[in-house]
């Protein structure tokens, strides 16, 4: 019988089936796109699997009602958690008028919702980082009680932006948590050929925070190291550094061909420890993820899939001289 982990770290039942559930929902939605793309229907794909324990573990981890996120382009775990629909994600994915985060402007995964507080992402990598310092800087001088959350990949963490973002959060002691999702590559350089040190977290100490690296394939141990952050920085005794271990089961985006850069041997020993079979194997040890409930679930998000790509699919575009909307004085 598997230690019951969830409950000492105050999930219930229900909860850990709903982890589980969204990590299956970003699975389901970014096979769907690879598809999609594969077939000449959506542009471009840059995904998400392998990272979704991550992703959701620390998002269950916040208040998803009062904190801010902004994400980097591969979140779908992260945006999903904070109440963007599968609906939307494939809008976006389809470049549809109705995308809520550009309106069919920007390429896919540059996440941005005003009503769920996701912070709108752009291009340059790492531009995140002193977005999400300056809504906990805000936060602070507006006394709120809330952080303000932020994802990057660890190529992203050898930017100025990181550097700029984490030394000031530092010295202003600002309720903010970094996250950075170690995926092993930045496009096709691997990690020891990115870092002098061994861990990103080790940075940590330069910028006067706490840091931690975790298992980025066990959502529990992510949710239990964010929600511990969010303590302290309502504490009022500043920011995280949190470096999440992971592997990039797929090719860096849709226009990447990772063959030439590693070797399938290791792509099929990192999916022995794919979060989406190793979570669902606690859950089943535990009879919550019973074969029933299973099946219940799968079918539901198949059908959400289905609908998602109907709906997106048969969606107008926006009118070309929408083109012109925001970018000139009217």
């Amino acid at each position: 019988m598997a230690t019951n982990r969830h409950e000492e770290l105050g999930l219930s039942n229900e909860q850990v089936l709903e982890m589980y559930r969204t990590m299956l929902l970003a699975r389901k939605l970014d096979e769907r796109m690879w598809l999609l793309n594969r077939a000449g229907k959506i542009p471009f794909v840059i995904s998400c699997q392998g990272q979704e324990a991550a992703q959701v573990g620390a998002s269950f981890a916040l208040n998803r009602t009062e904190d801010y996120v902004a994400p980097y382009y591969r979140d779908m775990g992260v945006v999903l958690a904070f109440g963007m629909t599968a609906r939307e994600l494939m809008l976006s994915a389809f470049a549809k008028a109705e995308d809520p985060n550009s309106g069919g402007r920007q390429m896919p995964s540059h996440f941005g919702q005003k009503k769920n507080r996701i912070l709108t992402g752009s291009s340059p990598v790492t531009t995140q980082v002193p977005h999400a310092v300056g809504v906990a800087l805000a936060a602070k001088m507006e006394k709120k009680d809330l952080v303000s959350f932020v994802t990057l990949g660890e190529g992203s963490s050898n930017q100025g932006d990181f550097h700029e973002g984490l030394n000031f959060a530092g010295v202003h002691k600002l309720p903010v948590i970094t996250m950075v999702e170690n995926n092993k590559y930045a496009i096709s350089v691997p990690s020891n050929k990115q870092l002098g040190n061994e861990k990103v977290s080790d940075r940590a100490l330069g910028y006067g925070m706490p840091g931690f690296t975790v298992d980025g394939n066990d959502p529990l141990e992510v949710y239990k190291i964010v929600k511990e952050a969010r303590e302290r920085a309502l504490n009022g005794e500043g920011p995280t550094l949190v470096e999440a271990v992971s592997y990039r089961l797929t090719a860096h985006s849709s226009d990447d061909d990772d063959r030439a850069y590693r070797d399938k041997e290791e792509v099929d020993e990192a999916k022995k420890l794919d979060s989406i079979f190793t979570f669902a194997t606690y859950l089943k040890e535990l009879d919550i993820l019973t074969d029933e409930i299973e099946v219940q679930i799968t079918n539901e998000i198949n059908n959400i899939v289905n609908d998602a790509t109907d709906y997106a699919e048969n969606a107008p575009y926006a009118e070309p001289e929408d083109a012109l909307k925001y970018v000139y004085e009217e």
